[in-house]
């Protein structure tokens, strides 16, 4: 099992997760605690965090279940397009990181070649997210196929099973694979104290953006600002970003 040792540095009490010792392992998952609330000292606002994380959660089960059965036949027909276009399976498994360092498998439809793990590390130095976080907009890995399933993130149609095992969110910041995560600094941690999403603030504001302290910048500002009425209007502009074929 292999060891990440995370430099440590101060972390002020705007963190609402810390580590509980220097040395992580995974894949299991990483060892976090949940240290005191920031929002403890101010009821109202934990009151009102209650309240949405039920009304989330509702609406989390209510439209990936309706999203499942109404894009079953997108889904049947993608999958076999997959299946056609390259050898290997229809559903990518990858493990990604949720909530408090907790591991789990992730389904996406397969975009790449079967063998693109075990290339990642050799196209590390083309990576052209400025970051812990691997990009690549040409990245050789990817299927023909793979490239129109990224442009309108349809690919990502599966996660709807994720949330409605809870694993995921429809929205909150998106989950990164562990050898991303091990790249993190002590401060990035911040960023698992919600549940995963898939899509958030960056996502339709700045996804084209390859800063990754970017990227954190506008998670954590979405952990901070968070509400029932927020994510609504995130999954609305959402909607705007997909249709303008910007994923990558």
């Amino acid at each position: 099992m292999e060891s990440i040792v995370f430099r440590r540095v101060p972390m002020s009490s705007y963190a609402t997760v810390s580590l509980a010792q220097n040395k992580l392992r995974l894949p299991h998952a990483l060892r976090l605690r949940r240290s005191r609330h920031a929002f403890e000292k101010r009821p109202a606002r934990s009151h009102q965090l209650h309240r949405d994380s039920i009304l989330k959660r509702s609406m989390d089960v209510a439209l990936a279940s309706f999203g499942l059965i109404v894009s079953l036949p997108v889904l049947a027909g993608l999958a076999i397009m997959v299946w056609l276009q390259s050898p290997g399976p229809v559903l990518y498994r990858s493990q990604r990181v949720g909530r408090y360092g907790k591991v789990f498998v992730c389904y996406k439809f397969r975009t790449m070649v079967v063998n693109a793990d075990n290339r990642k590390d050799s196209l590390r130095s083309r990576n052209e997210r400025m970051g812990a976080t691997f990009k690549m907009a040409n990245d050789p890995r990817v299927t023909r196929l793979g490239k129109f399933l990224r442009r309108y993130s349809l690919d990502e149609l599966p996660q709807l099973w994720n949330v409605l095992r809870g694993e995921m969110s429809l929205v909150g910041p998106r989950p990164h694979p562990p050898d991303d995560v091990r790249r993190y600094e002590n401060a990035d941690l911040r960023r698992l104290r919600v549940t995963p999403g898939l899509t958030g603030l960056w996502q339709v504001t700045a996804r084209r953006d390859p800063s990754f302290r970017r990227n954190i910048a506008l998670d954590l500002e979405y952990i901070e600002r968070r509400n029932f009425w927020m994510d609504l209007a995130i999954l609305y502009k959402t909607i705007f970003a997909v249709l303008e074929g910007t994923g990558v």
